[in-house]
């Protein structure tokens, strides 16, 4: 970095503290690059990010609240000058094609290392994009999902029989809205119930 060129400003959300915290400390060894803000959640992000107005948000794909890719359309209208990056721990292929039409620059996995990472960001910084090959091919092979995000997120949640008061403690939601969620991802997979929907949302690699 030259002394004329200021470092990328970043906002690293992440629900799981350890890991926002542990890439945190690895960017800041960077000369270019400046963490401006952390979060713990889609709404708490938005926030972050309205008072910060960083360069590069990284997000991951679930988090409380709202999830990355919601925090990402939101970000596309409120900062269009601040880009959108996906992180996530989970294959979840259906989102990528959503998180590409929302404008998110770059797609890839948690297992990405901190070097690796900081490249990236300086690619979309510099606007270029990048989505990882692995990622990109599974969402090939599994076909567009006609889940949306959160039906996914709660179809996930029900997978191993979790109580619906439980889901929607875990979800941040109401135990109807949860209800709603389950029913309508039910209708669109054509399964008589929860467990059916599971059973076809795995088999085509959706949850």
């Amino acid at each position: 970095m030259t002394e004329n060129t200021a470092p990328v400003r970043v906002l690293l959300a992440d629900d799981e503290h350890l890991i926002r915290g542990a890439l945190a400390a690895l960017l800041s060894l960077e000369d270019d690059i400046e963490v401006v803000a952390q979060a713990g959640s889609g709404p708490e992000a938005l926030a972050m990010a309205r008072a910060q107005r960083p360069d590069i948000a990284v997000l991951d794909l679930q988090m409380p609240g709202q999830d990355g890719i919601e925090v990402a359309t939101e970000l596309r209208r409120l900062l269009p000058d601040c880009r959108c990056m996906i992180v996530t721990g989970h294959g979840r292929p259906g989102y990528l094609k959503r998180a590409l039409e929302v404008g998110v620059r770059g797609f890839l996995p948690k297992t990405v290392s901190a070097a690796d990472l900081a490249g990236i960001i300086r690619t979309v910084r510099s606007g270029g994009r990048y989505v990882d090959p692995e990622l990109a091919a599974d969402a090939i092979s599994a076909g567009e999902t006609p889940l949306t995000p959160r039906e996914t997120d709660v179809l996930e949640l029900a997978a191993d029989g979790t109580p619906i008061a439980e889901i929607a403690e875990r979800a941040a939601l109401s135990q109807g809205t949860v209800r709603n969620y389950l029913s309508s991802a039910a209708t669109k997979l054509g399964a008589e119930n929860r467990h059916a929907a599971v059973r076809i949302a795995r088999e085509h690699g959706w949850i």
